[in-house]
């Protein structure tokens, strides 16, 4: 960010006199703030002209940036399905079952209680529109997490294995209500309309409305129009794309912005902007070190900017650290909302600094971590951010305040330091991996909610477990009636002969297959009742591999 741009603005520190309205709680006959929660996917902190990009065009994003408040040191995780469960539930992500993106590990246990739940049960009309990322199956979906409106994708992005076969960014088939429908238009676009649509729709309610984008996430596909100009620039072609895909972000969000003028919703409508962790690919990130899957700051550090004009002073900023595990505090707080007696949060709300009020607010201390495999392993790519100083891998430390690009290793000068940020490391490994451990939430069959289950690699695990072709893995499932199943197996198109399996528990079938075969229906099948693993492979004697997708039909 500029220094012009922050002399602009005004700070806001734990003891700062008081630059907004009053903190009071909302009483019961007064209106209560809508909420807007934008989120976009491997934006990073410097996809912004206002944090200083000079290539990239974002005017609507931009002018809301100088019309809101700004926490400059907001954190999420290097990855997105962890975030998006911190997000959701104001708690750690490894306390939810979600410790990756793909195999299983991004699932969420269904008994946590999520912000669209809280709002809900409040009185607030809720939808998501575009990204979940936190279970394709019931009940772990959206529309049964809380949200009364749902226009999502599957999985973690169009076009990953999750995805009906061959869907692209335009005209994609997504899942509405639980519904796979086909749709006309550009992912982003769709995924707007639809949130204006539900804005307009509950003008009359307090709504809650979480327009959770896919772009710019790979595959890099957006109108050539929105890449020309970045490419006349002599940017390469896939800094040209993610670019023109933040643009058409920004147009999109321009028009969001514009229909809450014409609705005359603007005043009390809260508007956060945020994004899910650093950017994919090597480009422009305002001096941050690292980028997406990574631990330093260019991973984990991204813009949030949150605009209420009702209630929040344009240009303040927060000189105090935050993170995703704060968003639903805030919002209920802002809502004037109490949390669930049983909900226990990691976050706290920090709508106190966001308006300037004085209060009390101790140093904290914010963790971050994020690997391949089932379960983490304490230290191994992990962060410990205090409000000076940042503890990576429990060995190097770096002055954030001072060396904000991570370029010096200072843990040789602050060895004090550095043992008390790992014993604060420790304590919280503890607790979080106490929780309820690792194993994934199961998959339920036979739900009355998702007829047939459709399960795919997204979910599957195993050593062998893998998006290639070569790929094989197992879904844990819950079997909810002792009843009859159809079976439907769809896999490649086969170039040789082999022997399809289908095995759950004490069910075993098998079935002959020929060269060309791409499908395969078990009719009929007593599925026990229960937790099992449900596995389906194709053997050719010297490999074997797993299904694309297996379709379980509820029969009786």
């Amino acid at each position: 960010m500029s220094s012009t741009h922050l002399n602009r603005r005004t700070f806001i520190g734990a003891g700062a006199a008081a630059l907004a309205l009053p903190h009071n709680a909302i009483a019961a006959n007064q209106e209560r703030p809508n909420v807007i929660l934008i989120m976009t996917d491997d934006q990073g902190y410097g996809d912004l002209g206002v944090h200083g990009n000079d290539k990239i065009r974002t005017p609507h994003l931009d002018a809301f940036a100088e019309q809101s408040a700004h926490i400059p040191h907001f954190y999420v995780c290097p990855v997105c399905a962890p975030t998006r469960a911190c997000l959701m539930t104001g708690r750690y992500n490894y306390r939810t079952g979600v410790v990756d993106t793909y195999l299983g590990r991004a699932m969420m246990h269904s008994e946590e209680e999520t912000i669209a739940e809280m709002l809900s049960d409040a009185g607030y009309e809720t939808g998501i529109f575009g990204k979940w990322h936190l279970g394709d199956n019931a009940p772990l979906r959206s529309n049964e997490q809380g949200f009364k409106e749902s226009l999502v994708h599957m999985g973690g992005g169009i076009a990953q294995p999750s995805d009906p076969p061959g869907n692209r960014y335009f005209d994609p088939q997504l899942s509405h209500n639980g519904e796979m429908k086909q749709y006309n238009g550009y992912c982003t676009d769709i995924f707007t309309d639809a949130c204006i649509g539900f804005v307009q729709q509950n003008k009359d309610k307090p709504f809650f409305a979480y327009l959770a984008t896919n772009a710019p996430h790979t595959p890099l596909q957006i109108h050539a129009d929105y890449v020309k100009p970045y490419l006349d620039m002599g940017l390469d072609e896939t800094t040209a794309k993610v670019y023109g895909m933040v643009e058409n972000i920004d147009d999109n969000v321009g028009k969001l912005l514009k229909a809450l003028d014409q609705n005359r919703l603007t005043e009390n409508t809260i508007v956060i902007f945020m994004t899910d962790n650093g950017p994919q690919q090597e480009r422009y990130t305002a001096g941050l070190r690292g980028r997406k899957g990574s631990v330093y700051e260019g991973g984990v550090r991204v813009p949030f900017y949150i605009r209420w004009p009702k209630r929040l002073q344009a240009g303040a900023l927060v000189d105090r650290i935050a993170g995703h595990i704060d968003v639903t505090p805030t919002i209920l707080d802002a809502c004037g909302i109490n949390k669930p007696q049983e909900v226990s949060f990691d976050g706290k709300s920090v709508l106190p600094l966001l308006e300037g009020k004085q209060t009390a607010w101790p140093d904290r201390t914010l963790f971050f971590q994020w690997h391949r495999g089932d379960e983490p392993e304490r230290f191994r790519a992990s962060a410990v951010r205090g409000q000076r100083f940042k503890l990576v891998d429990g060995k190097a430390l770096y002055d954030i305040e001072n060396d904000p690009g991570e370029s010096t290793d200072i843990a040789s000068q602050h060895p004090d330091t550095v043992a008390t940020m790992r014993q604060q490391y420790l304590d919280w490994f503890r607790d979080v991996s106490g929780e309820r451990g690792y194993f994934p939430p199961r998959i339920h069959i036979g739900s009355p909610h998702e007829n047939p289950a459709i399960l795919t690699p997204q979910d599957w695990r195993g050593p062998d477990a893998g998006w290639d072709k070569t790929s094989v893995g197992y879904w844990e499932v819950n079997v909810l009636e002792n009843k009859n199943y159809d079976v439907h197996l769809r896999f490649r198109p086969l170039t040789k002969g082999g022997t399809a399996y289908f095995k759950l528990r004490s069910v075993l079938l098998r079935h002959d297959l020929k060269p060309g075969e791409d499908s395969l229906t078990f009719s009929s099948v007593r599925l026990p009742q229960g937790p099992a693993r449900l596995e389906a492979w194709i053997d050719f004697g010297d490999n074997a591999v797993g299904m694309q997708y297996v379709d379980v039909f509820q029969m009786d």
